[in-house]
C-alpha cells in the first residue's frame, strides 16, 4: 500500500501535553515560513480534552510555525514508520508571537536574563517514569536485575535520542514500582526544554512500539512514591565558559546564580501552580518524599525545593563546568517551556532585587511551625492546586512576568480542569491522570 510522509508540527500547552497539526514532509521548508493553522481556544483544552473557559470562544485565527533546529526524525527499525514532528511558534498571522505559546513565552524569560546579565541558561530535565504493565518484583530498586528488566527499552531509547540530536546520560532503575528515570546531556537555551520535551516523546514512542506503555504521571497511587521532574541549571557567559561556580561565594555560588536562586525561593509558592500544575501533583509535594515541601536551598539535599549538587574531584570535567543547581518542585504534567519560564522570570526578579543568597537548610523543616518556619523566611508550599492556583492569581510581580491576560487564562484552564474530576475520590483521579500522562 503506498503511503506518503508526514511531519507534525507542534508546541507544548498549559496541560503539558504536545499538540500540533501534520502535513506533507516534502512541504516543510514551506511551512516554516507560513506554518499550519491553529486555533486560539487549542489553548483552552485541558489535560482531559475538555475545553476549559475561554476568552476567544470560536474566534480567531494563529499560525505554527515548526522549527528546524527543534525537527526529530527517528526510524526504530528497518522498514519501520518514522516518527517526525518539530517543535515550533505559535504567531499571529502578521507574525507576532502569540501572548499564549509556551514556547515564546521562555524566549522572552531568556532574553530578559541575557539582557540584564550577559549570561545563557544552560541546563537539562531530568525525567521519571513508570511502564504501565504491572509492578517491579519486590527488591529491584536502584538493582542490576531491575535494569535488565527495563534493557530492551533503555538501549532502543538510548538509540532513538542519539537518532534524535540528543546526548544520552544515565538510564536507572528507580525507587518505585515499575519506576524508570532517564536523563540527557546539558544543551542551551530555549533547547534545554525542546530536548526535555523530545525526550518525553520518544519514551512514550518506545514504549508503544515495545507493547511497555508508560506514564509520567505525578502519582499513580497515594500511599506510593511520584515520578518528579528535576531541572538542572546552570549559566554560561558570553563567551560560553561556565558562570556558575565561585569558590569563594556561598556554597559555591557566584554573585549572579545565587541571586537566581534566592528569587526562585521567594517565589516558588506562587509559581509551582505552573511547575507542578495537577491536582495529584501535591500528593508528591509532601515532607518526606524526597521531592520539595518548603522554599528551601539544600546543599546535596534531595528534600530541598533547590539543591546545589555536588561536584567531584574525580572527574576529568573541572569543577566550574561541573556546578550545578537543581530545581526539584517540578513534574511532568507541565510544559518543560512553561516551566523553565516561571523559573527563569523568578531567577531574573532575584538578580534584580539583589537578593541575598539564602542560608541552605540543615535539618527536618516539617517539625517547625508556621511561626517558626515564617521567622527564618520559609513557607510550606501549597498543599493543593487551588492554593496554589490562589498564590499565583494573587502574586502580582509574577502574574506581571507573563503577557496580559495570561493569568486569568491559565487560572481558568486549571480549573477546568478541576471540574472534569468532580467528586472522583483520590485512587480515581489517581488513575485518570495516569493515563493522561
Amino acid at each position: 500500500m503506498i503511503r506518503e510522509e508526514m511531519i507534525v508540527a507542534c508546541c507544548t500547552d498549559l496541560a503539558g501535553k504536545v499538540r500540533g497539526k501534520a502535513f506533507p514532509a516534502r512541504q516543510f521548508d514551506l511551512r516554516k515560513k507560513r506554518g499550519v493553522g491553529w486555533t486560539p481556544t487549542n489553548v483552552q483544552i485541558t489535560c482531559f480534552d475538555a475545553i476549559a473557559e475561554s476568552p476567544f470562544g470560536a474566534l480567531g485565527d494563529l499560525v505554527l510555525i515548526p522549527d528546524e533546529k527543534a525537527r526529530v526524525r527517528v526510524v526504530l527499525e528497518d522498514g519501520g514508520d518514522a516518527e517526525h514532528f518539530a517543535l515550533g511558534d505559535i504567531k499571529h498571522t502578521d507574525g507576532r508571537p502569540w501572548e499564549f505559546c509556551t514556547r515564546s513565552i521562555l524566549k522572552s524569560a531568556l532574553e530578559r536574563l541575557e539582557r540584564l546579565t550577559g549570561l545563557t541558561l544552560y541546563g537539562a530535565f531530568e525525567h521519571e517514569f513508570q511502564f504501565r504493565d504491572g509492578p517491579s518484583r519486590l527488591g529491584d530498586a536502584y538493582t542490576s536485575d531491575g535494569f535488565r528488566r527495563g534493557r530492551d527499552f533503555a538501549e532502543t531509547l538510548l538509540a532513538a535520542m542519539r537518532n534524535a540530536g540528543l546526548e544520552p546520560d544515565t538510564f536507572m532503575k528507580e525507587f518505585g514500582a515499575s519506576q524508570y528515570e532517564a536523563t540527557i546531556g546539558p544543551v542551551r537555551g530555549v533547547a534545554i526544554a525542546d530536548q526535555a520535551t523530545i525526550l518525553r516523546e520518544l519514551v512514550r514512542l518506545v514504549g508503544e512500539r515495545l507493547e511497555r506503555p508508560v506514564t509520567f504521571t505525578p502519582i499513580r497511587d497515594p500511599a506510593s512514591v511520584g515520578n518528579g521532574v528535576h531541572i538542572h541549571l546552570s549559566f554560561l557567559d558570553r563567551t560560553g565558559k561556565p558562570a556558575t561556580y565561585d569558590p569563594k561565594g556561598p556554597y559555591g555560588l557566584g554573585s549572579h546564580a545565587g541571586q537566581f536562586i534566592a528569587g526562585i525561593l521567594k517565589y516558588l509558592d506562587a509559581i509551582i501552580a505552573i511547575t507542578a500544575p495537577s491536582v495529584v501533583s501535591y500528593l508528591r509535594l509532601t515532607p518526606h518524599r524526597w521531592s520539595a515541601a518548603f522554599n528551601n536551598l539544600g546543599f546535596r539535599d534531595r528534600e530541598a525545593s533547590v539543591r546545589i549538587c555536588p561536584v567531584s574531584d574525580l572527574s576529568d570535567i573541572a569543577k566550574a563546568a561541573q556546578f550545578n543547581f537543581e530545581f526539584r518542585a517540578a513534574d511532568a504534567a507541565a510544559s518543560p517551556h512553561l516551566q523553565l519560564a516561571a523559573i527563569v522570570h523568578a531567577g531574573a526578579q532575584g538578580i534584580e532585587e539583589g537578593l541575598s543568597v539564602p542560608q541552605a537548610t540543615e535539618e527536618d523543616l516539617s517539625l517547625l511551625d508556621a511561626a517558626a518556619l515564617r521567622a527564618r523566611g520559609y513557607v510550606r508550599l501549597p498543599q493543593g492546586l487551588e492554593e496554589a492556583l490562589d498564590r499565583f492569581r494573587t502574586n502580582a510581580v509574577v502574574t506581571g512576568w507573563f503577557p496580559s491576560g495570561f493569568a486569568d487564562v491559565y487560572v481558568k484552564h486549571k480549573r477546568g480542569e478541576q471540574a472534569y474530576l468532580g467528586e472522583r475520590n483520590q485512587t480515581e483521579i489517581c488513575g485518570l491522570y495516569e493515563q493522561v500522562y
